[in-house]
């Protein structure tokens, strides 16, 4: 129980220093919402003094003290008010947030838990049967491991979408479709979600083989596996019960980083295909100067991954006692 309230209280800890920091960061940086938004619509009209007012209150430019300022911050972060985004305005950042998440999640989400489960069984297997035709597959995934993310994702658009043209190459669905839960909309989604995946798991999976076959092999040297394949237990019990079981521990806490950051997206991905995600909605931002959604975004993304790694030490002290005991 003792290791459990520690981790509680650090993952508290470390979640209210990442709150304070996304509080200080933007307003380290020059310029603010207001202005991004005067300069825009100065082009058309000079902006009264009233409506400049108007807009510093709207995205809480006031002139308290920053103590007061950080606690109506605090406020606003555990009622869900992130303010207005200046991409979107007047929408609010929230809204936007909530319209991005679901894409990543289904294309993102599905697709890293692809990639992990074929590379952890598929790496695990092959350091199982070293030695044999399967390690050839290691020079392979060594290759595929080293090819730049946003590389790979160029070539898939060229081949399947420019030039073969199997896959849209832009956007999340068609937009002729009505979007809504019917079997054209749902189809179309899933067809435009195909090669972004596709590029995902490919990038994904080699890395995930190379480390769970390295693993196994490790393992596979240990006494206790020895021991039970001297025994003489059945080779499929010695490699699920005690090889891959120990195997696989130090890949837990990699999934779960993985796991949260699912809530970013796949930056390069979303921004090569124009996909309507996270990833995609934080590239929009940072072009914007969109100060409040990339704020509410770096905060969602941070907590995302240290509930993931709380999760993750939560799992890797019920698998394997010993680290309750270390820790």
């Amino acid at each position: 129980m003792r290791y459990y309230l520690r981790k509680i209280v650090f993952y508290l800890l470390a979640g209210w220093i990442a709150i304070t920091l996304n509080f200080f960061l933007p307003r380290m940086v020059k310029g603010n919402p207001v202005q991004v938004i005067i300069a825009k619509t100065q082009r058309l009209a000079p902006l009264p003094p009233e409506a400049r007012h108007a807009l510093e209150l709207q995205f809480g430019q006031t002139h308290d003290s920053i103590v007061v300022q950080y606690w109506h911050y605090l406020q606003e972060i555990f009622t869900g008010n992130f303010g207005l985004s200046v991409t979107y305005y007047p929408t609010p950042v929230v809204d936007v947030i909530g319209q991005a998440l679901p894409w990543t999640l289904g294309l993102v989400g599905l697709a890293t838990v692809i990639s992990y489960v074929i590379g952890l069984l598929f790496g695990s297997y092959i350091g199982w049967r070293r030695g044999t035709w399967l390690d050839s597959f290691v020079p392979i995934s060594t290759f595929l491991s080293a090819i730049p993310y946003f590389w790979l994702a160029l070539i898939l658009v060229y081949i399947f979408g420019v030039n073969l043209q199997w896959f849209p190459v832009t956007g999340g669905y068609d937009n002729t479709i009505m979007p809504g839960f019917n079997l054209d909309f749902i189809g179309s989604v899933v067809y435009y979600g195909l090669l972004p995946a596709f590029t995902i798991v490919l990038a994904s999976v080699t890395s995930q083989v190379l480390a769970a076959r390295n693993m196994m092999v490790s393992t596979m040297a240990e006494d206790y596996v020895v021991t039970a394949r001297a025994k003489g237990l059945r080779p499929g019990r010695v490699f699920g019960s005690y090889a891959m079981r120990n195997a696989l521990l130090p890949s837990i806490t990699g999934f779960a980083i993985s796991l949260g950051f699912i809530v970013n997206g796949s930056v390069v991905t979303e921004s090569v295909f124009s996909y309507p995600g996270v990833g995609y909605t934080l590239i929009q931002a940072v072009e914007n100067d969109d100060y409040p959604l990339m704020q509410a975004l770096f905060l969602i993304i941070t907590l995302a991954v240290l509930g993931a790694n709380f999760v993750a030490d939560v799992i890797y002290g019920v698998i394997d006692p010993r680290t309750r005991i270390a820790g």
